[in-house]
């Protein structure tokens, strides 16, 4: 069981991650980046997913936050810019990944046990964050 944060100022979002995911997985979510902060300080995650767009910090802001909190935490970015250069973008800042609202349900569960295992990888460490 991993444990998930899910970070989206979209209540309905939130809600089909979750849904999507609480069944296998400890799930926490969160409104706001400064909301999911919080959870950051307290907790320690496998897998963040965080909108881009959000109100105050936003997602790329966030991703920086985590990435010097907990290295060896997957961060993907769920973006409504379904632009390759910003994805690639996203990448280069060191997201996992980068979805594409309307994303598919199957394609989020790919990811995110892709990230569970790549953050298995790291923590063994047979391979380091980018």
């Amino acid at each position: 069981m991993a444990a998930i944060l899910i970070v989206d100022d979209d209540e309905a979002i939130r809600d089909t991650l979750y849904d999507l995911f609480s069944e296998g997985h400890l799930c926490h979510v969160a409104e706001t980046a400064e909301q999911a902060l919080v959870w950051l300080a307290e907790d320690t995650y496998d897998v963040v997913l965080t909108d881009i767009s959000m109100p105050g910090i936003s997602g790329v802001e966030l991703l920086g936050h985590v990435r010097q909190q907990q290295p060896y935490t997957p961060v993907i970015i769920i973006s409504g810019i379904g632009d390759e250069e910003h994805a690639r973008g996203m990448l280069k800042l060191g997201a996992y990944a980068c979805l594409v609202k309307p994303f598919r349900s199957e394609e989020v569960e790919e990811r995110v046990e892709g990230a569970i295992k790549q953050r298995r990888l790291w923590l063994s460490g047979q391979d380091q964050p980018a």
